[in-house]
């Protein structure tokens, strides 16, 4: 192998550094070189159409029945703090279905006029996205 000479005049020579320019810091350089993103948005709209939601579950008669006991009993106990057990409804708000989310903690308010169950982390639950409701330490029916 034959080897080139044509730069033994410079490569020993310091590297250069511009008097009247600041250095660039790496990140910036860096970027130089970053793929080009020529549709934008393009890769977040395939990850949502790819996102996955569930349906809504339907709650047959006696289900609706056994939710309804167990609020009127947690609207009479409000004064005792009551814990429950809420399985409910979240719907997505960006395509049709949503999921399914459980929550433990204590309940601050029964709305019956607006239908909803307060919780006193500031959870609001429409009455109709109930699921379930549990009140782990009241003596009740299964």
């Amino acid at each position: 192998m034959e080897r080139s000479h044509a730069y033994d005049d410079i490569i020993d020579l310091p590297h250069h550094v511009s008097a009247e320019r600041p250095h660039m810091p790496m990140i910036e350089r860096a970027a130089q070189f970053s793929p080009f993103a020529a549709l934008t948005g393009y890769g977040a709209a395939v990850e949502e159409t790819a996102r996955l939601t569930d349906e809504k579950p339907e709650l047959d008669e006696e289900q609706k029945q056994r939710i309804g006991r167990r609020l009127s009993e947690l609207q009479s106990r409000l004064r005792e703090e009551p814990a429950a057990a809420v399985t409910y409804f979240v719907p997505d708000t960006r395509k049709s279905g949503g999921k399914t989310v459980s929550l433990t903690g204590t309940v601050k308010k029964v709305d019956e006029l607006g239908r909803t169950l307060l919780m006193a982390d500031g959870t609001v639950i429409p009455f109709d996205d109930l699921y379930a409701l549990e009140l782990p330490d009241a003596d009740r029916e299964g």
